[in-house]
């Protein structure tokens, strides 16, 4: 059931193993969360970026989207975010000067949501 998003800047394609990181996302996002189901992923490159007043493409960024089925303490939701942007560090090392582009920096960010009461699922092999 969980939905998660991964917007990312294009100029990661190269550095960020996406493979990698969602075989380790899943299980933990399942196992922190309590969920029963199936993980879906959405990765996201966003061709332009830009953060405060840099230049566009001077710092890369990460942005994580979990969606859950309503019922998570706060304090549950915090620890998968946590976690979520441990496992980013770990898939994400900071490298100056990243392949193709100019980033010196990569900001990571996770928010982890409530999905809306009209959240519906249609898997028809199940």
């Amino acid at each position: 059931m969980p939905h998660i998003t991964v917007d990312y800047s294009a100029g990661l394609a190269g550095v960020f193993d996406r493979h990698a990181f969602v075989r380790e996302l899943h299980p933990m996002v399942l196992d922190v969360s309590g969920s029963a189901g199936v993980c879906k992923t959405f990765f996201r490159p966003a061709s332009d970026t830009y953060v405060g007043d840099q230049e566009e493409g001077q710092v890369a960024f990460v942005h994580v989207a979990v969606g859950l089925l309503p019922g998570r303490s706060d304090e549950l939701k915090g620890r998968l975010s946590e976690d979520v942007l441990a496992l980013l560090g770990k898939h994400l090392p900071g490298v100056p000067g990243l392949p193709g582009g100019t980033a010196r920096e990569v900001i990571s960010s996770v928010e982890v949501r409530d999905l809306a009461g009209s959240y519906r699922l249609h898997h028809p092999s199940r």
